[in-house]
């Protein structure tokens, strides 16, 4: 049977989009390294937290409303000050440009980038208390491929990248470390309706020929959400099995 390594003993996590896919597999594998996890969607994520047990809370959160943050980060002090914030939550129409329309793109926008800085005013204060915190963005590898229809989503990932850049020297002073994970093409409800025949289109140009599954994405963020990586901050880890070239 194997053993979790208890990394994030005493740590409280918040994780947003935990109610499937990527961040209800963030969501497990945080707790299993021994943190309380709070785990928030459009409706409470109970079943997310019933799996986790004892460890697991499921609050309701709208990303895009600054009274639902408010209102999280009020009721987070029932289970302790939150240590790590986890930004997953996303909206990804695919719509092309001449399609797109201001409504959708401000939707794009407050889903997917408001949220961050959201979540940096409510937490931040508690995190320079104690001197320790950890912010993960879920951005995406889509910021470097050429996919038609996604202009609104690459701009809300491309800023991402930025917001942790920039997050990373304001607050490296206090021991808080802010980074970018970029998972590729995923199975998830969001990729179910493709066909095979475009997911196998997809990972035919990555180096590990599959698809990605939500627990791939989960090691480089109990990597950075962890004391052992203390000294990386202000950086896009690609998590795609090897389809973002840099170059």
């Amino acid at each position: 049977m194997k053993t979790a390594i208890r990394t994030h003993e005493g740590r409280v996590a918040l994780v947003t989009g935990a109610s499937q896919g990527i961040g209800q597999a963030i969501a497990f594998a945080l707790a299993e390294r021994g943190a309380r996890v709070i785990a928030t969607d459009l409706k409470p994520p109970h079943e997310t937290a019933r799996k986790i047990g004892p460890a697991g809370y499921a609050l309701q959160l709208d990303v895009t409303r600054e009274e639902d943050w408010n209102s999280v980060s009020n009721k987070s002090g029932e289970v302790g000050e939150v240590d790590i914030v986890v930004n997953n939550a996303g909206y990804f129409p695919n719509c092309s440009i001449d399609e797109l329309d201001l409504s959708t793109w401000r939707k794009t926008m407050a889903t997917n980038l408001d949220s961050h800085f959201l979540s940096a005013k409510h937490f931040l204060p508690a995190m320079r208390k104690k001197k320790w915190g950890r912010f993960i963005g879920i951005s995406s590898n889509m910021v470097g491929l050429a996919i038609p229809g996604m202009s609104h989503y690459i701009a809300s990932k491309m800023g991402i990248i930025g917001f942790m850049r920039g997050l990373a020297n304001d607050v490296a002073s206090d021991g808080i470390t802010a980074n970018a994970v970029l998972p590729g093409l995923t199975s998830t409800s969001a990729t179910a309706l493709q066909s095979d025949e475009q997911k196998r289109a997809t990972w035919e140009q990555q180096a590990i020929k599959r698809i990605g599954a939500p627990e791939d994405v989960t090691g480089a963020i109990l990597f950075l959400t962890s004391d052992e990586a203390a000294f990386i901050t202000g950086q896009a880890i690609v998590v795609d099995g090897g389809q973002y070239r840099i170059g």
